[in-house]
């Protein structure tokens, strides 16, 4: 392996020299007490800067091997370590000059949620490796290789040593961090046993900062559960924690309009991933499988059997095998519904304000105008006990203006001026009052998930397959879309990215008129879990941008992807 002297001895001979000739850089070099991999330069200073690495051996690091042997303590880890180093990063970026982006150092951004990243892993021998993009200064397009001597020989070792060594970091710190992974993990693992679909602490801090702002309220009210819904835990480390355990089944959450209705389902939905101390929502805690089900007009839907919620149809349409390119909130709903349930959701979480209506239901009047008969549509109100009691998936319902749902709630939560309480008794009451029709609902199936993908031969032919994400709301694979803006669990444009790499990697190995979505996304998931991100990678280096996706997600994706052919 070459040496930090012979990387300052080549960038010393290709000063002021054209900028393709930074690409002579490219490999691994030792330095002190770390690896220098330069991965892959870029050929002109105003494109995307060049991606490198770092690579500091286990003995080195010196991470006590309890902090990272479990995989929800070293993702945690992984994660503390990468905000300290962006930190320090941070501090150096662009005080190496030149033209445009010319002495950028650059990390991912965590935002509130510890998610998987292949910016940084810690192998199982300890060894610590950051995945990074520096912008190489030059003037104009010529090399100034002095400023990122700055960059790579005084600014990059001073983050590695602050950031990435355990005798530099405050061990109590570290060890706290590895404290709440333990008892977040054990939460998670306490909620099938005690029954739970999810759990909220007293004391958590539910509203955010603001609508482009995922960090905390300030002065907001601490979250206290109702008494006859307590739970309490007592957790490895932090001790005896209390909060509301929402119990699987049917939980409907009612109140005015701007009480926190809205805001706990928000937190719910997140919950499905830890969070960093201090956000608040540290141990909302919900089933890793929930899936945030809502109307989605204008959709992608190809071969989803939805013939249990709509049948019947005008023009005579198959709906054990529906397709469109443009769905209804009715029917767009309806297929989230049904791909839930074969991505292995088992709990529903929705809000009557990004539900279609007729989907959700029809009120007595209507059903005595327009007949059951002469309506295909049967509201999820008539199959929300079904899914509950014969397919065990739960459903957390926020509702405002109609009170049906009362009916049919085994629990029913007020939120009143942010806080929870329990009026199941109170409305259960009060529902009596106003009887709903008892017709029973059309017999139904369980929906067919036999849909088998087909190759799609120019992928196969071909593969430099291009992508490119829009923030979070889609993902291009070549020149074809996929919208991904209303799957709202997303969390970090950098899942966004990890998608377009698995679509790809699908497309190329996958697909191949035998497997069906569902065998697809088990053998994706399958390579995350085994190699996280990084294992759907293909090229000469990793890439520093992609996030861990849940299995929920990935069919999602697929779901959405107008090119699929089935």
């Amino acid at each position: 392996m070459k040496t930090h002297n012979d990387l300052r001895e080549l960038l010393n001979r290709i000063d002021h020299r054209g900028y393709p000739a930074y690409k002579d850089t490219r490999g691994s070099y030792q330095f002190d007490k770390y690896v220098l991999s330069i991965d892959h330069v870029q050929g002109d200073p105003f494109a995307a800067p060049s991606k490198v690495s770092v690579h500091v051996p286990g003995k080195t690091a010196g991470f006590p091997t309890e902090l990272f042997q479990l995989k929800h303590k070293r993702v945690a880890l992984q994660d503390y370590l990468l905000r300290k180093f962006g930190k320090e990063a941070d501090a150096f970026t662009f005080k190496a000059k030149g033209s445009g982006k010319s002495g950028l150092m650059s990390v991912s951004r965590c935002g509130q949620e510890i998610l998987e990243r292949t910016a940084c892993e810690i192998q199982p021998n300890g060894t610590v490796i950051v995945r990074m993009e520096i912008g190489f200064p030059a003037n104009g397009r010529t090399i100034n290789s002095r400023e990122l001597i700055k960059i790579l020989f005084e600014f990059l070792p001073g983050c590695v040593k602050k950031s990435l060594l355990y005798a530099s970091l405050d061990s109590k710190s570290v060890q706290k961090n590895a404290e709440l992974a333990e008892d977040q993990q054990f939460i998670r693992e306490e909620l099938p046993k005690l029954g739970l679909a999810a759990f909220v602490a007293n004391g958590s801090i539910l509203p955010r900062e603001s609508g482009v702002s995922d960090r905390p309220m300030k002065q907001a009210v601490p979250f206290q559960s109702p008494k006859s819904m307590e739970v309490s835990l007592e957790l490895p480390n932090y001790g005896s924690i209390t909060g509301m355990g929402i119990k699987e089944g049917i939980t409907l959450v009612v109140g005015g309009g701007y009480h926190g209705k809205s805001t706990l389902l928000k937190a719910l939905e997140l919950g499905v991933y830890n969070h960093i101390s201090g956000d608040g929502r540290e141990y909302v805690i919900t089933d890793d499988t929930a899936m945030k089900i809502r109307a989605e007009d204008g959709r992608s839907i190809k071969q989803v059997d939805i013939s249990m919620f709509i049948n019947n149809l005008p023009n005579k349409k198959d709906t054990m095998h529906f397709s469109t390119e443009d769905a209804s909130g009715s029917t767009s709903q309806a297929a989230n519904v049904v791909e839930a349930m074969e991505a292995g959701t088992k709990v529903m979480l929705i809000d009557e304000d990004t539900s279609a209506t007729n989907f959700m239901i029809r009120d007595e009047l209507m059903q005595r105008v327009v007949n059951r008969n002469s309506e295909p549509i049967t509201p999820f109100i008539d199959r929300v006990q079904e899914l509950s009691c014969q397919y065990k998936i739960s459903t957390i319902l926020v509702a405002g203006s109609s009170g049906s749902y009362f009916h049919k709630a085994d629990c029913i939560i007020q939120m009143d001026h942010y806080l929870p309480k329990d009026i199941t008794e109170f409305a259960k009451k009060e529902a009596a009052a106003f009887p709903i029709p008892n017709e029973p609902a059309p017999d139904s199936q369980e929906p067919s998930f036999d849909r088998v993908v087909k190759p799609d031969h120019a992928f196969q032919k071909n593969d430099r397959i291009k992508m490119k994400t829009q923030g979070k709301d889609s993902v291009m694979v070549n020149r074809d879309t996929i919208d991904l803006r209303y799957v709202e669990q997303l969390a970090d444009k950098e899942q966004l990215v990890s998608l377009g790499y698995l679509v790809k990697y699908a497309q190329l190995h996958l697909f191949n008129g035998k497997k069906t979505i569902s065998d697809t996304a088990a053998q994706l998931c399958s390579i995350l879990d085994k190699k996280g991100p990084a294992g759907i990678c293909e090229g000469s280096y990793v890439p520093g941008g992609l996030a861990m996706v849940r299995k929920q997600e990935i069919y999602a994706c697929l779901n959405r992807y107008r090119s699929l052919k089935l």
